[in-house]
């Protein structure tokens, strides 16, 4: 492989990470932002043991790795493959520091896969892009904040009939303690489908620049991934925590534990099938369906809506930005 080649690669290789710490950063509020908003846990612990827990969980699947490593286009055939993860990185990453700025819990996974798509197409045109794997990617990504905002409804007005009669005081005491767990089995989630995205990112761009030659997860790009993920959720995101832990609904306890066992549940589902889901939207959809269950009033559909809007114009925006910066990147070096 010539030295250009390995250059290259080691280019991915540091954006990839580069999108998957910044990804642990942005989306930390997914696991962490109900049990600070109701000290269940002070931020120091709280991101403690999300980090940790991401940790632990990035490195225990890797199907949804291997769902975007061909999900969407062959890397075997495609001759720009790794201009093409080039392109995709940068994009997502633009995406995700615009919307981390101004504290709008939009969707890593959409920036990702709408990136791909817009550089494999600037690449390689319309039927490059896999549309049966696609569309797969899709449905999840679409059906299952569906899913978590229905399941949230139903699980909210089961907590509240099964402890109608306990005292206020006592559920308070209760659940700040279950929401402990339920934000660790979030966080080991979040880890399980988050995390294999780089990893699958950067197994594409092995394959199409020749490094390998098969779809299996190399052992350093779990690990390196899952470092890069952990470190990033240390970080914290604390503009997007104050808007999922404060914005959209009131959180109580309840609301928290009964938001982060959802959410948990849709992803674990998701993880098993192997298809990737927003987090973000998941969570997000969850407190929503949540907070509904206590009165549709409760729930400030004017933040909900601005999340809704940028759901669906991440998708767009990020393969329109993929696609110029891929034009672009063949103007200077191909």
């Amino acid at each position: 492989m010539p030295d250009g080649g390995l250059i290259l690669i080691i280019t991915v290789v540091i954006l990839a990470l580069a999108f998957d710490y910044i990804n642990g950063f942005h989306d930390t509020a997914n696991a962490i932002a109900t049990s600070i908003s109701t000290k269940a846990l002070s931020p120091r612990v709280a991101i403690i043991l999300a980090a940790s827990m991401n940790l632990i969980g990035a490195l225990t699947f890797t199907g949804v790795a291997k769902t975007i490593g061909k999900g969407i286009a062959d890397p075997f055939v495609l001759s720009n493959g790794m201009w093409i993860v080039v392109a995709a990185m940068l994009a997502a990453i633009v995406w995700n520091l615009i919307t981390w700025w101004y504290g709008i819990p939009s969707s890593s996974s959409h920036a990702l896969i709408g990136s791909l798509v817009g550089a494999v197409i600037a690449s390689a045109g319309f039927s490059a892009v896999n549309y049966h794997g696609f569309v797969n990617i899709l449905k999840s990504l679409i059906f299952s904040p569906i899913i978590a905002l229905v399941l949230g409804f139903g699980i909210m007005l089961s907590l509240m009939w099964l402890f109608r009669n306990f005292a206020p005081a006592k559920m308070t005491r209760n659940f700040k303690t279950f929401q402990i767990f339920s934000a660790a089995f979030q966080a080991f989630m979040h880890g399980t489908n988050d995390a294999q995205k780089a990893m699958g990112v950067i197994t594409f761009a092995l394959i199409a620049g020749g490094f390998q030659d098969t779809t299996d997860i190399p052992l350093w790009v779990k690990i390196s991934a899952a470092l890069a993920m952990a470190a990033g959720t240390a970080t914290g995101g604390w503009r997007i925590i104050r808007t999922v832990g404060r914005g959209i609904i009131k959180i109580q306890p309840v609301n928290g534990f009964a938001a982060d066992f959802t959410s948990s549940i849709v992803i674990l589902v998701a993880t098993l099938y192997k298809l990737p889901v927003s987090t973000t939207h998941v969570i997000s959809s969850a407190i929503m369906g949540v907070g509904a269950a206590k009165g549709f009033n409760k729930v400030k559909w004017d933040v909900a809506g601005k999340i809704v809007t940028t759901w669906i114009i991440t998708l767009p925006i990020t393969a329109v930005l993929a696609a110029v910066l891929y034009w672009l990147l063949g103007l200077f070096f191909f």
